[in-house]
């Protein structure tokens, strides 16, 4: 009880400071240090929505960018896209300002939003991760497991859940049933009862979490036994043993292409988890601990993971030759030229080329 009238004490004093001193609303005193937090965090929003917009460009424009795997990129690039555009702005008001200038409405739309983006990024992980499962450790089965209809489903479900979980209890305020703490309009603190931080953490991030590092696990040892095979095929063909060498070439750089792409993917899911693994672990222990945790701790756990979204389209272009060459066709409109068109091939050098031809 006594935490929770320091923190009710804690939180009218910063009402009332905003409500008196109105126009000089702020954490920060000095004028520099919010202009430099204003520029920080508008590069990273520019930076979160084109990148993003870049991945959904390329994914819609190019068909060799167009399969299964991509489908779950691409819509994991609009959740992404989504956080820069909607999210991030006010939080960078909220966070540099000190007061929350937009209602107590909205501070819920807020929430809602940032839940249910958040957790649909991480649905999409988990999506990838099972795609990328079949693709590397069952081939055969992997076009029958991963059809058009199959696709379109879990990524309905990758936005349908995250929506139920956020929009429904926070509009509603039944994440903060038996929470007796009254949040002045001034300020927008997503305080949250003990029941719906674990059982929210549970199914937005610690869950997905576990089935993203069993799938990569057995990725990581199949992609083991593959390159055993790949070194015994090379061994052949340096020897000239074998009748179809160029048979065998394809298939070779076929298992490349799975095992970079799996390689990528990992990467990129953890960066999320090392992003954003701060966040739900505090998002738990606060309501434990008497929401005793300082504001500057929320912001920069927070920041954290809306910063992985400006990160994965550098990753795409950094470790993924299809998407590379993708960004820099748009980035210098090269698909207006002559010659370019949604099918031309994007990853294969010329001597990959002349093998398949």
């Amino acid at each position: 009880m006594n935490h929770q009238v320091n923190l009710y004490s804690r939180l009218v004093c910063k009402a009332l400071c905003c409500q008196l001193t109105l126009e000089k609303c702020f954490k920060l005193p000095l004028k520099f240090n919010r202009i430099f937090l204003y520029s920080f965090f508008t590069i990273g929003i520019v930076s979160t929505v084109v990148g993003n917009f870049l991945v959904v460009l390329s994914i819609a424009y190019f068909k060799q960018l167009q399969s299964p795997t991509n489908c779950f990129v691409m819509s994991l690039a609009v959740a992404d896209c989504f956080v820069g555009l909607v999210v991030m702005p006010y939080s960078m008001i909220r966070t540099v300002e000190g007061c929350w200038y937009f209602g107590s409405l909205f501070c819920k739309l807020h929430s809602s939003l940032d839940v249910m983006l958040c957790t649909a990024s991480i649905f999409h992980l988990s999506c990838i991760a099972f795609d990328r499962f079949y693709a590397v450790c069952n081939p055969l089965i992997y076009s029958l497991k991963m059809s058009q209809s199959r696709v379109a489903l879990l990524i309905t479900i990758c936005w349908a859940v995250p929506m139920l979980i956020s929009f429904g209890p926070i509009m509603l305020d039944l994440h903060i049933a038996g929470v007796d703490i009254r949040i002045p309009e001034d300020l927008c603190v997503f305080l949250v009862s003990r029941i719906y931080a674990v059982m929210a953490s549970l199914v937005a991030f610690y869950l997905p979490m576990a089935i993203m590092l069993v799938a990569y696990w057995k990725i990581f040892k199949a992609a083991k036994r593959q390159a055993l095979q790949i070194s015994a095929m090379e061994s052949q063909m340096a020897a000239g043993v074998g009748k179809d060498s160029s048979k065998k070439r394809r298939h070779r750089i076929t298992m490349r292409r799975e095992r970079k792409a799996a390689k990528t993917l990992g990467i990129i899911m953890g960066v999320f988890l090392i992003f954003w693994m701060p966040f739900f672990t505090l998002n738990i222990v606060d309501p434990f601990i008497g929401y005793t945790t300082e504001v500057v701790v929320w912001d920069i756990f927070l920041w954290l993971g809306y910063i992985n979204s400006s990160l994965n389209p550098f990753l795409y272009g950094f470790f993924n030759r299809s998407f590379r060459r993708a960004f820099l066709m748009f980035i210098g409109c090269r698909v207006c030229l002559p010659g370019s068109s949604p099918g031309m091939e994007l990853s294969q050098t010329r001597k990959e080329k002349h093998i398949i031809l």
